[in-house]
């Protein structure tokens, strides 16, 4: 007997809602879809690069260096458009070591991890665990698709970290967190590089520097960054048309409708019976997280991670624009979702609504009924819960 989806959707594993010691949706997809490859003691190959921060028993958590024989891609943005098949093959292959650490130590073996996640290429390593691990891939709402993890015995990095200069000296010197992520989004690198680094603990006051559990800084990352873009948002001019957007990958379906007017945002999750977090109620299972023109003060219980993810892309279409709207996000889950492959195909499904072009309307009402035709779930049934708009306009415009 699965969860009811009223506490899977919001938990999705992480917080453990149902009382279980365990989450038994993420342990059933874990045992279903194993490797059946063989799986070595050791493993010598590039780091893509990366490391992986556990967040079981914080503030003592598993850290260690991925790597495979075999060059494996990491950049969501070049993942998308793949097969979920084709992903966890991929993902499959990569190997994680496992080494317990306290978040606050700096000792070498934290400093050569440092200097992997700080490399903009891979570098080689030669990983020796003290036993073949086991063959399983590791599926989580957050992070991407994960392969065998084993307890490290030994490491090397055999190649070498090629740092930029102006990352060596943020991270020698003590710079607060914000104002190292605003300078180098400002230079060019990507909220994915600025996710790994932050999660390898290098920013901020030399005492207070701390490995960040990867999970957590992913949401972290898109908060940070969305925040930023929001400061010069919210003094553009805001959008002339009703402007639609939409997407669909991997059983998600998107739906991004920009209204002029200032900056607002609203996201809704419509989890079909059948997918990954509603196996076990009749129907849909809807969420709505919202936030006015001055910002949201609590995390979005509700959608985790995946709002962050959305509103992250969502402000950094407007923010290269130069412009601001309000905003209607609709992510309907198909019940193809089965495994969860980590709350980067949000964010990038969102960016592809955008690269894909708008649809544009010069009236709300033509907008709501071509989103109408998009949308599997009676549109009426999110417009109930609006916050952006007038309820008893739109209501009155479909009885």
């Amino acid at each position: 007997m699965m969860p009811p989806a009223h506490l899977c959707v919001p938990c999705k594993g992480s917080r453990l809602l149902c009382g279980l010691e365990y989450c038994p949706i993420l342990q059933k997809l874990n045992v279903q879809n194993k490797i059946f490859a063989e799986v070595k003691t050791e493993i010598s190959g590039p780091s893509p690069p990366n490391i992986f921060v556990g967040h079981t028993g914080y503030p003592t958590v598993t850290v260690g260096a991925m790597a495979s024989d075999t060059p494996v891609e990491d950049d969501p943005r070049k993942m998308y458009g793949k097969s979920l098949d084709q992903i966890i093959e991929d993902r499959s292959k990569l190997f994680r070591s496992a080494v317990k650490r306290e978040v606050l130590a700096k000792d070498k073996y934290i400093t050569d991890m440092q200097q992997i996640v700080l490399s903009q290429e891979p570098v080689d390593v030669e990983l020796k665990f003290k036993y073949a691990p086991k063959p399983e891939v590791e599926f989580s709402p957050m992070t991407q698709p994960m392969g065998p993890i084993g307890q490290l015995e030994s490491y090397a990095i055999t190649g070498n970290a090629k740092i930029p200069k102006r990352i060596d000296s943020l991270t020698n010197d003590s710079v607060k967190t914000t104002t190292a992520v605003k300078e180098l989004l400002y230079r060019g690198y990507d909220n994915y590089y600025l996710t790994r680094v932050l999660s390898a603990g290098v920013f901020g006051e030399n005492v207070r520097k701390r490995l960040v559990p990867t999970r957590w800084s992913i949401t972290a990352m898109d908060d940070m960054i969305a925040k930023i873009y929001m400061e010069s948002i919210r003094e553009a001019p805001a959008v002339s048309d009703y402007e639609l957007y939409s997407s669909h990958y991997l059983s998600n379906r998107y739906v991004i409708m920009l209204i002029p007017g200032r900056w607002e945002f609203e996201n809704y999750e419509a989890w079909a019976q059948g997918s990954t977090w509603n196996l076990s109620e009749t129907g849909n299972y809807v969420t709505l997280e919202h936030e006015p023109h001055e910002g949201r003060t609590k995390y979005a219980e509700q959608q985790a991670g995946g709002y962050y993810a959305s509103r992250y892309a969502v402000a950094e279409h407007l923010f290269d624009r130069r412009r601001q709207a309000r905003v209607i996000a609709i992510r309907e889950i198909e019940p193809g979702y089965m495994v969860p492959v980590g709350v980067w195909q949000v964010r990038e499904n969102v960016r592809n609504a955008f690269k894909s072009g708008a649809t544009k309307f010069s009236t709300l009402e033509d907008m709501l009924s071509y989103a109408k035709l998009l949308l599997s779930n009676d549109i009426r049934g999110y417009l109930k819960k609006d916050e952006v708009l007038s309820q008893k306009r739109i209501i009155d415009f479909f009885v």
